[in-house]
């Protein structure tokens, strides 16, 4: 068939054509099975034990990606039209991203300790399935896509922007995405104006017209709920903070002493020495597999840690962002002794997470807006987006249901808030 339709719940019908050679490179890259794969990687990982519509894939978020870069690319084409050469490195890094997470995406990344930026680059220039179709748009398009996905480097401005900047096509498809799986109500984008707003400065560099100032407020303050109520929604820390615990704690044992497959083995005692096709092998049902079985049979820590996980026996986790380090330290080994009152082993049930939430960030690649005659920087002249670039400080201490009245009773009194 020429034509490749994907029904998606927030774009509707998305059409790729092969008489088109991007879109037709795009169709095969979708069709390798390296991006297939992402149909097993959840794009939240565990939020749907906190958000229970949370069930979206690495798969559809990528679909819908390369679907807003095509958009924004037309749009700008009319403005430069030889941007369109660059139409298969932005469609590949559109839809390639994301190729190199982990089962459970970020979380993964915090539980096998591994950065899918550097694995998609990777599989972008060994697996075949992926570079054929690159290589095949142009020589040399898999290693530019790669340093793109990696570096954030690209040979035009413009392909950056769409692909790794603070208003890149990646956050537009996931803050409205992962807004409707969680049945949470801020994402609601407006993307036509985003997009219309669209422009190049003088230098070559994507700006913004200042007829799109409100609808980029709106998405910089949606960003910042989204990553508040949800990404680092407390029980989410919880669940990464768990998945972590078990991965130290099966490292801690010999591959005879615990059950794990040929591709778990080398995730877990050898991750260092990953090749690509392992890499590959693991995803959600691999990984859940092994949480169920050693759920089952594997030795007590492991047990309790994958019981807690798997039956929704979470933790509890108490805001300390208030306290300075060497008081949460005190919260935490206040935690730590009531748990082992209780008969409980504190390693497995206690803990501190520490984030820091950057916000919007001015310098790192900040947004500007062109009228034609005069470039601004946004911060300059919204207060708003001004006020969302102070960084903040987030701090839990996790501690089992049992102990928490005790704990709280006992907690120091919060410093005042700059």
């Amino acid at each position: 068939m020429s034509r490749r339709a994907y029904h998606d719940p927030l774009h509707g019908e998305i059409v790729l054509d092969r008489s088109e050679p991007a879109e037709a490179m795009a169709i095969d890259l979708i069709d390798a099975p390296a991006f297939q794969r992402l149909r097993r990687i959840r794009q939240l990982g565990p939020a749907f034990l906190t958000f229970h519509g949370a069930e979206s894939s690495r798969f559809t978020h990528s679909i819908g990606v390369l679907h807003l870069a095509r958009r924004a690319l037309t749009h700008l084409e009319r403005l430069q039209p030889d941007l369109a050469q660059h139409r298969g490195l932005i469609y590949g890094a559109a839809l390639l991203h994301d190729v190199g997470h982990a089962p459970l995406s970020h979380s993964g990344e915090e539980m096998y300790g591994l950065h899918h930026e550097t694995w998609s680059a990777r599989l972008v220039q060994e697996q075949g399935d992926l570079s054929g179709p690159l290589e095949q748009w142009a020589p040399g398009t898999a290693a530019a896509v790669a340093e793109l996905l990696e570096h954030g480097r690209s040979p035009h401005p413009a392909a950056k922007a769409l692909v790794s900047s603070q208003l890149d096509c990646d956050r537009l498809d996931y803050l409205r995405r992962d807004s409707y799986s969680t049945g949470t109500s801020y994402g609601q984008l407006d993307l036509d104006r985003l997009i219309a707003a669209l422009t190049l400065a003088p230098d070559g560099q994507v700006a913004l017209h200042p007829r799109g100032r409100t609808a980029v407020e709106h998405y910089l303050v949606v960003r910042s709920l989204m990553y508040s109520s949800v990404y680092n929604h407390r029980l989410n820390i919880v669940c990464n903070w768990l998945l972590q615990q078990i991965v130290v704690q099966a490292r801690r044992l010999s591959p005879s002493a615990l059950f794990a497959d040929g591709v778990m083995e080398r995730w877990i005692w050898h991750s260092d020495e990953l090749d690509t096709c392992t890499y590959l092998a693991n995803d959600d049902l691999r990984t859940g597999y092994h949480l169920l079985r050693w759920r089952e049979e594997g030795p007590a820590p492991l047990q309790e840690l994958c019981g807690r996980l798997l039956e929704r026996r979470l933790l509890q986790a108490t805001d300390v962002r208030g306290l300075d380090r060497g008081q949460r330290l005190e919260v935490l080994a206040l935690a730590q002794r009531l748990a082992r009152r209780a008969g409980m082993d504190p390693e497995l049930c206690c803990g501190l997470r520490e984030r820091r939430s950057t916000g919007y960030r001015p310098y790192i690649g900040g947004l500007r807006l062109w009228n034609g005659q005069q470039l601004q920087a946004l911060e300059q002249v919204s207060p708003l987006v001004e006020s969302l670039s102070h960084p903040q400080e987030l701090a839990w201490v996790m501690h089992p249901r049992e102990v928490r009245d005790q704990l709280r009773q006992q907690l120091p009194a919060a410093n005042p808030q700059p």
